[in-house]
Parts: C-alpha cells; sequence; structure tokens
C-alpha cells in the first residue's frame, strides 16, 4: 500500500474518531445541563427536610444513640470511562481519610471505580452507578437495599453512614449522613401539628431525609463525572484536530508530489514523441 493510501486511511479513521468523541462531548454538556437543574430542585427539597427536622427536634428531641457505632462508607464513582482521573482523585481522598478502627464498611458504587477496589478488604458490597440522569431513581432503589443489608450485617440498631463522592463543582468531599445532625431552628412559639406520633413521625422524616440525600449525592457525582468527561474530551479533541491538520498537510503534499510526478511523464513522453519525429 502506497503512503498517500495509507495517509487517506488514517485521516478517515481519525475524523470517524473526531466525529464519535464530539457527539460523546455533546452528550456530556446536555447531561451536565440537565442535572444542573435536578441539582438545585433537590438541594432546596433537602433543605427544607433539614429545616422541618430541626424544627420537629427542637419540640420532640429524640436521644442519641449510646456507644459506638459500626460504620459505613458510601463511595461513588463512575460507571463510565473517558473521565480522566475521575476515580484515581476518589481512591486519593479515601487513603487520606485519618484510620479508625473498627474501619468502616465500604459500598462501592460505579463499575469502574469498583473495579479498582475490587481486592480491597473493606469492600463489602459493590452496585453499577448511572450512566445518565434517568438511571439516577433505579441506581438508589438499589442502594437502599444495599444500605439496608449492610446495616443489618454490621448492626440490627443502624449503623453511621457516611459519603465520600465527588460534589458537582468540586473536589470528592467526605459528609456524615446518620446520624443525623439537622441545622438549627429558629425558636417557634407553638409546637408543629402531627398527624402521626413524634417517633412515627421522626422515622418517616429520616426516610425522606435519606432519599433526599442519596439523590443529591447521586446527581452531584454524575455532574462532576461529565464537567470531567467533558474536559478530558474538549483536551483529546484539540490534540486530535492537530493531528488531523498535520496528516491532511502530508496528505496534500504527497498528492501534489504525485500530481507533479504524473506531469513529469507525461511532459517526458511527449518530449520523446518529438524526438522520434
Amino acid at each position: 500500500m502506497s503512503g498517500q493510501a495509507e495517509l487517506s486511511q488514517r485521516f478517515a479513521r481519525l475524523k470517524e474518531i473526531s466525529g464519535i468523541m464530539t457527539a460523546m462531548k455533546s452528550l456530556s454538556l446536555v447531561e451536565t445541563r440537565k442535572l444542573a437543574r435536578f441539582i438545585g430542585h433537590q438541594r432546596r427539597m433537602l433543605a427544607n427536610i433539614q429545616a422541618a427536622a430541626a424544627d420537629f427536634l427542637s419540640f420532640f428531641p429524640v436521644a442519641n444513640v449510646g456507644g459506638k457505632q459500626p460504620a459505613i462508607l458510601l463511595l461513588i464513582g463512575s460507571e463510565r470511562g473517558f473521565c480522566g482521573n475521575f476515580n484515581e482523585r476518589v481512591l486519593a481522598a479515601l487513603e487520606a481519610l485519618p484510620i479508625e478502627q473498627p474501619a468502616p464498611a465500604l459500598l462501592v458504587v460505579g463499575h469502574r471505580l469498583g473495579v479498582k477496589l475490587e481486592t480491597h478488604p473493606g469492600v463489602i458490597a459493590r452496585l453499577d452507578g448511572p450512566t445518565m440522569t434517568e438511571d439516577v431513581p433505579s441506581v438508589l432503589n438499589r442502594l437502599m437495599d444495599a444500605l439496608h443489608m449492610v446495616s443489618r450485617q454490621l448492626s440490627g440498631d443502624g449503623a453511621a453512614l457516611f459519603s465520600l463522592a465527588h460534589e458537582a463543582e468540586g473536589e470528592p468531599a467526605l459528609k456524615r449522613l446518620l446520624p443525623f445532625d439537622p441545622p438549627h431552628a429558629p425558636h417557634f412559639a407553638h409546637p408543629p401539628r402531627l398527624q402521626l406520633a413524634p417517633p412515627e413521625f421522626f422515622s418517616e422524616l429520616l426516610d425522606q431525609y435519606l432519599l433526599g440525600a442519596l439523590y443529591g449525592l447521586l446527581y452531584e457525582s454524575l455532574a462532576a463525572e461529565n464537567r470531567q468527561r467533558l474536559a478530558h474530551m474538549e483536551h483529546a479533541l484539540d490534540r486530535l484536530d492537530e493531528t488531523i491538520a498535520s496528516l491532511a498537510l502530508k496528505r496534500n503534499a504527497l498528492r501534489q508530489e504525485k500530481i507533479v510526478e504524473e506531469i513529469e511523464v507525461i511532459l517526458s513522453s511527449q518530449q520523446a514523441f518529438a524526438e522520434e519525429k
């Protein structure tokens, strides 16, 4: 195969790859904008739940669980690749955590992160993560089931729950989800009117808070993942465009050389014909 044919084939392959990567970049941009709206709604809803819980607890205090509780650490990584060092940053944050005994049980969400922690002795369960916004509810259902299972394995009275995941606009952050620690509530003169007994009401409210918090974690991690993928794709496309432009110059140069050779052959043939006459 000639050098020009090889260049043309490589040029066509890289153009096809560029089209695929551009489509992936566009999908990540769409997901990022969609998730920004979801995250705003979720943060407001969670703030309302926390405010209601703070108001309730100011009139109906709940005794804290005594003693040292076993802990579950929820790690959220990516399900797909092409997102740079997204998962490595979660692992680095995990390694930087102070070591406490007993070590927390690790519940990992995201296939790519789960593979990196495949041999970690602390991993008690691994789940596939969301690839797009619409996947989050089904992932959350599986996550809640896994949390109940792990909690029962560790302690019949429940366990402390922490999360380590990317925030939408920043680095991985450690958060405590349970035991619930509400913000300070303004003082009201009268207690809230309840349709349920206080313990039952607080149990239901706690379930809603946990659902809201986990929704927020999954949405924010997915948003950060897509932002990382978007930046990764933009950088890769810039390098790919440079390579394609370089190949185009080489291909054009070879084509011109070929044309010059053909012209020289034609001119040589005409000259030889003229000399024969």
